[in-house]
């Protein structure tokens, strides 16, 4: 992968950089006084990993802090508690926060480091793919407040966020497909031929009887996709880092997802963000079907998205997730601002109140 920048008004905010290992992290950390690292507990060999490469490298880190890691545990409470065992090591705005895990960790990461003592420095080490293609790209930072989905937050750039292809050939089906969700939401915004070498492989992933074997024989391939999708993420943030305006296709899908996420949540149901984003996706497509700005567009992709093993249908009624979608962080008075898709590499936005997009969707099936 080509290092691949943030830019605004001429500055480089943030790099994506790329390895073969996570030892090749060590470089990016040489320049900061002292180095803490906070890690999703079910990945702390990649942390310790990280730790040891540092410290053989004569880098200061200071502490690894492992943590706990679900949509319940994304709370300002535990944002604090990385800021108290900030504050009980002495940290300062000189020092780097490296946080390593899927997105939540990363989202917690670089909350916390945005508000102790007022910022100091953090980069991520993403090792989802989720979070390689989307979450640990762009500043946004936060955690959930409620039932609702990333209300408190703040957007800032990382120093850098770290890329590596080792940390995926173990990563479950699952949470691989999760991923694979917000790569082909990326190609729907902005295209070139991405998305349909996205569906290929990703189908051929999903299909395959020695999945982790196959995987290793395509990484050169994942690795380009995964490239090209932060590679339009970050062209899109550059234009627009505080969403004022294009970065809003990025929310394609979301609005009707995050509903889906915080519905599931109340009732304990087990949906990851990236199947909530496929569903999302496709509410959005037959949205956009009957304001006629697409055609036969929402079957297609249906068809796509199941055979890269993505599920397409939510399991709750419209009517239940109207109250969360109006209060999505893209509401603005009674409207929301939704991203709708006209056909793969064009998305517009439409803004709609809840009552109208409930209307035109109940008797979608």
């Amino acid at each position: 992968m080509e290092e691949i920048r943030i830019i605004s008004d001429g500055k480089v905010l943030s790099n994506v950089y790329s390895g073969t290992g996570l030892a090749g992290i060590v470089k990016y950390l040489a320049g900061y006084r002292k180095v803490f690292i906070i890690c999703d507990a079910a990945v702390v060999r990649y942390g310790s990993l990280i730790q040891d490469a540092a410290k053989a490298a004569g880098i200061n880190v200071v502490d690894l802090q492992s943590v706990t890691i679900s949509e319940t545990d994304k709370s300002i409470y535990t944002v604090l508690g990385i800021c108290e065992w900030l504050m009980g090591h002495n940290a300062d705005r000189n020092d780097m926060l490296l946080s390593v895990g899927g997105g939540i960790t990363t989202d917690m990461g670089g909350f916390a480091a945005c508000i102790f003592k007022r910022g100091i420095h953090f980069a991520y080490v993403p090792t989802t793919l989720l979070s390689q293609v989307d979450a640990a790209i762009g500043g946004k930072t936060g955690v959930n407040f409620g039932d609702y989905k990333n209300m408190l937050g703040i957007i800032r750039q990382p120093d850098f966020t770290y890329e590596c292809q080792e940390v995926l050939t173990t990563l479950p089906r699952r949470d691989f497909n999760s991923g694979a969700a917000e790569m082909l939401k990326t190609f729907i915004i902005e295209d070139n031929g991405w998305y349909e070498k996205a569906v290929t492989l990703l189908s051929s992933l999903n299909s395959a009887t020695k999945r982790q074997d196959l995987l290793k024989s395509l990484k050169e391939e994942v690795q380009e996709l995964i490239a090209a999708a932060a590679s339009v993420k970050a062209g899109v943030v550059s234009r627009d880092q505080f969403e004022s305006g294009e970065r809003r296709k990025l929310n394609l899908g979301h609005t009707f997802a995050h509903a889906i996420e915080s519905e599931a949540f109340k009732r304990e149901m087990d949906i990851t963000h990236g199947e909530a984003v496929a569903m999302g996706i496709i509410m959005a497509a037959q949205l956009s079907e009957k304001l006629g700005l697409a055609k036969d567009l929402s079957d297609r992709m249906t068809e796509e998205f199941i055979a890269c093993g993505l599920p397409t249908a939510a399991p709750f009624a419209l009517t239940d997730l109207a109250e969360a979608m109006g209060k999505d962080k893209k509401a603005e008075g009674e409207v929301v601002h939704f991203i709708l898709p006209v056909r793969v590499g064009e998305v517009v936005e439409k803004d709609l109140r809840v009552e109208e997009v409930v209307e035109l969707l109940k008797d979608v099936k």
